[in-house]
């Protein structure tokens, strides 16, 4: 994997962040995206080291300054191998009828117009070059509807169509398209989804939930197949989770 180059979104935080480290250590240099430019000046700075390392700040949900941002990616770093399209969220945990719209709003930009902005701008030269892998980052919640799940779970079904829709469109140009859907993973999700809320606490309790590392150990093993494989489609749980309703706690 020496000499790639993988552009990550959302790499200040959780899978994100952990897929940084594991592709540093593997030699594949790095563009890193995010909203907080001081994680990601944390991050170059301990991962310079190893590997090249160049960061954006900038907000997927704005079209405008997604595209401004990859266009302005030097020329060492312009050739992106991977793309891994991890910037995603989940808002409230409210029956549809209650929902609230600016996160129905957020979660449909970040989720699905985010991704489809990021991958609009790095296609294009990995059609040029007829090479290159899209991982998108689902989740269990694409898989199945859970209670109060609703819009979470629409925009996720939307990643995995986005996703199967991209792997027929660029196969004739040789490009790898794959879904990574975990389950419960314990990031900061949960505090993002409850707004702070004492119940973001209770989400991992009782169990060994998947942590971040556990998710980048598989988007590499994608990454580094063989050039005539790819690995389509994952789903992963922790072994307490059955489904997105299923987990057994220790009382």
């Amino acid at each position: 994997m020496t000499n790639k180059t993988a552009l990550i979104t959302g790499a200040t935080s959780g899978i994100g962040r952990a897929t940084t480290y594991k592709f540093a250590e593997q030699g594949i240099n790095l563009v890193l995206c995010g909203r907080r430019q001081d994680r990601l000046d944390d991050i170059a700075k301990t991962l310079q080291e190893k590997v090249a390392v160049y960061t954006l700040n900038f907000d997927v949900r704005d079209r405008e300054a997604t595209i401004k941002a990859i266009n302005s990616i030097p020329e060492t770093f312009k050739n992106i191998d991977i793309l891994i399209n991890n910037a995603g969220n989940a808002h409230g945990l409210d029956p549809i009828q209650d929902g609230d719209i600016s996160d129905w709003d957020a979660m449909m930009d970040i989720n699905v117009k985010g991704l489809l902005y990021v991958s609009k701008a790095i296609m294009p030269q990995m059609i040029e070059r007829q090479t290159g892998h899209i991982i998108n980052i689902g989740s269990s919640a694409g898989k199945e509807v859970y209670p109060k799940g609703n819009v979470y779970c629409a925009s996720k079904h939307a990643v995995l169509a986005i996703t199967e829709g991209m792997r027929i469109d660029l196969n004739p140009y040789g490009i790898k398209v794959s879904a990574i859907n975990p389950g419960l993973v314990e990031t900061e999700f949960s505090k993002v989804r409850f707004k702070g809320d004492a119940k973001a606490d209770d989400v991992y309790k009782g169990y060994k939930a998947l942590q971040p590392e556990d998710v980048a150990d598989v988007i590499y093993f994608a990454v580094s197949r063989p050039a005539h494989v790819n690995i389509a489609d994952v789903l992963m749980f922790c072994t307490a989770q059955a489904s997105s309703t299923i987990v057994k706690k220790e009382m």
